[in-house]
């Protein structure tokens, strides 16, 4: 249901001529038919239809959300010029008459509606206030709508209408819509009480001419909806896990095919080493002279091995020169070996292996992801490891300690509530479409 502002724009830009007025006063000729209102004062259907609009405008429904409408009503103690309101589409295609809008409002019995004397504006009745919009008038809202799905997407409001004008008293209908404002062949209806929606739920094999229909309480498909959106998320999250892991391996692999090429890159170090020696140590003494790959080193161990990106021999003259020849590690000397032939293979292979196993343990969810209690490394984590097994493959672009290279998933969109009422006419906001397409 369209907005009273945006009713109201849109026939500023479209005024009525004397012709159309004419045909207007043609049209309103044929609705002859009379329908009994209240105390069985006769009301024409265009009167009541007259009626029915413009309480829709001032109702419980729309007029809390309309604030085209509500600045209007700040003006004048409540009242709006019928110049005003005859600019709203829906009604002016009804007429812009006021002796027929006003005869029609004045053969009302909702007594929702006040006229001014001088019969020029019309205000909501003082005596009706509006209900606060509190968590319990927004439950028993929600506990008297239904939802329907099933409607043809070129099907108009009064098509929706026409259907549900023999299925019990309805106070509102919200036209589902996704972001480019296009029917999506589902609405809400809010029936009068709770008693009216369950009997509209249990009427079986509903059909909307041969289209079948799906009729729910709202809250079952909200239900419905919020366990689909969470299986949707788990699934999404599983398959950017699985190509997350697909990538790496493919990288992984890629890395794994050109170490296989690459010789005299490798440097041995070993000594009487400080026990607080780090990777970091490491990087420090090499940052100007050559890139670091990979090093193969924990702290506490005597020796480890430097994988460059490119020739290692060149990085150590350097590092050497730039070292007056005394390249030490935290004032400890140290002994740097060049690996070559059958040494280099062998040193590589376990490189290799090494780099596989970190994959698969990144592959599996890592079982074990280097802490117990307290933060830290669980007994027995290292007892066993000999040489290379065991030891840390470090990246170039890994910090010390680094534990592994899970990232946080970023914050989920906040929702916004299905229970937005949306108006007789397409609101402002419409309902988010569910995980891209909706129903």
């Amino acid at each position: 249901m369209f907005h009273a502002a945006e009713e109201y724009k849109a026939a500023v830009s479209t005024q009525l001529t004397p012709s159309s007025v004419l045909r207007l006063a043609d049209h309103q000729d044929e609705l002859v038919k009379m329908a009994e209102n209240g105390d069985g004062e006769n009301m024409s259907l265009l009167e009541n239809k007259i009626c029915q609009q413009i309480e829709y405008y001032f109702g419980n429904h729309n007029l809390p959300r309309d604030k085209f409408l509500k600045e209007q009503i700040k003006l004048d103690d409540g009242w709006v010029p019928l110049e005003v309101m005859i600019k709203f589409n829906r009604l002016s295609h009804l007429s812009t008459d006021f002796s027929v809008i006003v005869e029609a409002l004045r053969k009302s019995k909702t007594g929702l509606m006040e006229i001014s004397e001088d019969k020029t504006k019309i205000r909501r009745s003082p005596n009706k206030p509006l209900p606060e919009l509190n968590d319990q008038y927004k439950a028993a809202i929600r506990n008297r709508s239904v939802y329907v799905k099933g409607f043809p997407l070129d099907a108009t409001l009064d098509d929706i209408k026409e259907w549900l004008e023999d299925k019990g008293p309805v106070e509102n209908i919200q036209m589902r819509r996704t972001l480019q404002k296009t029917f999506k062949g589902s609405i809400f209806a809010v029936f009068d009480s709770v008693e009216s929606a369950k009997k509209f739920t249990e009427i079986p094999n509903q059909k909307y001419k041969d289209a079948e229909l799906i009729i729910l309480f709202k809250e079952e498909y909200c239900t419905k909806k919020n366990e689909e959106r969470k299986q949707y998320k788990v699934e999404a999250k599983a398959r950017a896990k699985q190509e997350k892991e697909e990538k790496q391996k493919q990288a992984a692999d890629a890395e794994m095919k050109s170490l296989e090429e690459k010789t005299g890159c490798l440097l041995k170090f070993s000594g009487d080493l400080d026990d607080q020696t780090c990777r970091e140590d490491l990087h420090d003494v090499f940052s100007d002279h050559g890139e670091i790959k990979w090093i193969h080193f924990v702290r506490g161990a005597k020796e480890g091995i430097i994988l460059f990106k490119d020739i290692a021999k060149e990085a150590l003259e350097k590092a050497k020169a730039a070292h007056n020849g005394n390249l030490q590690l935290r004032n400890k000397d140290v002994t740097w070996e060049l690996l070559e032939g059958d040494a280099e293979k062998e040193a590589l292979k376990k490189l290799l292996e090494d780099q596989q196993e970190l994959l698969k343990q990144k592959t599996k969810g890592r079982k074990i992801k280097g802490k117990g209690r307290g933060g830290k490394t669980p007994q027995g984590a290292h007892k066993g490891k000999v040489q290379f097994q065991g030891k840390k493959i470090k990246f170039d672009n890994e910090e010390e300690g680094g534990e592994d290279d899970t990232k946080t998933e970023p914050p989920s969109p906040k929702k916004r509530p299905l229970e937005e009422m949306e108006k007789e006419e397409p609101a402002p906001k419409q309902l988010k479409t569910e995980n891209g397409g909706g129903d």
